[in-house]
């Protein structure tokens, strides 16, 4: 059953880890595509993978206005429509505590993380009003429940948590859910990045196993069902849901011995 026939999403950060799995996930439910990235490399290796007329690949930088902005303009020309919105574009670095975050990178995170929800959101909201979509934004268990040596990302997925309630309240009446996701641990190339800079890289693939009552850290193909479960039509009566796709890890972290 393709869930998203006839549907467009205008998809950020879609080129790797949970977002490229996303658009696969996407695009085999019957969606076309508008992928936004500003990282080039990884749009030129993603397009050999996921093609076709119903994709269109678009570099632009969530926290840069006017670029989103276009990006926006470029999807509707292309395809006519926008009905879905995930914003999952983020990133993660640095892993520090506060005190050891500068400026330039505690003001980045916010950037991207939040900000950029916001240039995209404020842009595409006619399209969406129109056709009565829905958004969804990509959050983090570690804006609900706290991560050691995380803080500034910590509160950005946090505000990604309240504001996703807020926008799902302002946004109903025009009969448009809002939602985001929630993940632990999940094996992407942030989070390779993240366990490198850990005090004991070596030891983090056992921990981020543990700290999942299921048993493992999974890969981003398990977030991307989700995400199509919280954009498509079984989930009509769901908004403003921040939903943990954790395999347990928010009923409480375990450490290995």
């Amino acid at each position: 059953m393709q869930l998203l026939k006839d549907k467009v999403v205008f998809l950020t950060g879609g080129t790797e880890g949970i977002g490229f799995e996303c658009a696969r996930v996407y695009r085999d439910a019957g969606a076309a595509l508008a992928i936004v990235s500003n990282n080039q490399e990884s749009i030129d290796k993603a397009s050999v993978t996921l093609n076709g007329d119903d994709i269109l690949y678009i570099y632009a930088d969530v926290s840069v206005v006017d670029e989103i902005a276009q990006a926006v303009d470029t999807a509707v020309a292309k395809f006519g429509r926008i009905d879905v919105v995930h914003n999952n574009a983020g990133i993660s670095d640095p892993s520090k505590n506060l005190h050891e975050t500068t400026d330039d990178e505690w003001q980045r995170l916010f950037d991207v993380n939040v900000k950029g929800i916001f240039n995209t959101t404020r842009h595409a909201i006619p399209q969406l009003i129109k056709n009565k979509g829905n958004i969804l934004n990509t959050g983090s268990m570690a804006g609900e429940i706290g991560q050691e040596i995380h803080a500034a990302y910590s509160a950005t997925k946090g505000a990604i948590s309240a504001l996703t309630k807020s926008m799902a309240i302002d946004y109903a009446p025009h009969g448009i859910r809002v939602n985001a996701i929630a993940p632990a641990g999940v094996w992407t190339p942030m989070l390779r990045s993240w366990s490198e800079q850990q005090p004991s890289p070596a030891s983090i693939e056992k921990y981020l196993d543990s700290i999942h009552l299921l048993g493992y850290c999974p890969d981003a193909d398990v977030i991307a069902d989700a995400c199509l479960f919280l954009v498509s039509t079984p989930s009509r009566f769901i908004t403003g849901c921040i939903l943990p796709v954790s395999g347990g890890a928010e009923l409480g972290y375990r450490r290995s011995n």
